[in-house]
This record gives C-alpha cells, sequence and structure tokens, in this order.
C-alpha cells in the first residue's frame, strides 16, 4: 500500500506539467486560428463593406447574382441599376454588390 502512495506522489509533478502543456498548447492553437482565420476574415469583411459603401451614380457594378448594371440611384440600403441596351432598371439591396466594374468619372 505504500507503493502505491510512494508512485502516486511521483506522478503529481509529471500530471501538473502535462496540464500545464496541454493548456498550452490550447492558447497557441487559439493564438493560431485568430491570427490565421479570423483577423483576415475580418479585414476582408470591412475591405468589402467600404467598397459596398463607396457605390455612387454612375458606377457600373456586379452583383452577386451576376447582373450588370449602370448604377441610377443610391439610397440607405438600396440601390436602382439599370441594365443592358433596353433601359431595364432593377432595385437591389447594397450587400448583394459583388464589385465595382468601373468608377464614375
Amino acid at each position: 500500500m505504500t507503493h502505491v502512495f510512494q508512485v502516486m506522489e511521483e506522478s503529481t509533478p509529471n500530471t501538473t506539467a502535462s496540464l500545464l502543456m496541454t493548456v498550452g498548447m490550447l492558447v497557441l492553437l487559439g493564438l493560431v486560428f485568430y491570427f490565421l482565420m479570423w483577423r483576415p476574415q475580418k479585414k476582408q469583411q470591412r475591405e468589402t463593406d467600404a467598397m459596398r459603401n463607396s457605390v455612387e451614380r454612375g458606377d457600373v457594378i456586379t452583383t452577386i447574382g451576376g447582373i450588370v448594371g449602370l448604377v441610377i440611384v443610391v439610397k440607405d440600403n438600396d440601390i436602382l441599376l439599370e441594365t443592358s441596351g433596353d433601359k431595364t432598371r432593377i432595385q437591389i439591396q447594397k450587400w448583394a454588390v459583388r464589385s465595382i466594374e468601373k468608377k464614375s468619372s
């Protein structure tokens, strides 16, 4: 029985070191996740929001559905587009803008 307590006493420092090592690895994994995935995604989201907020009358834009059109009116969250030669007008929301193809001069 005494031998069992000696083994337990000898294993306690290893258990503490192992626990600290595990916690350290989890913290390191969390930092890697933050710097490689979450932070770049937030940066890209800020750039996309800035692009969508910079849409002005006269810009040629492409929507997420692939529609290309000339911006006629920009309101708070809505944009009125004019597409193709037959002057079809479509109202979309700002979040549906994929890219600005040509800025107005």
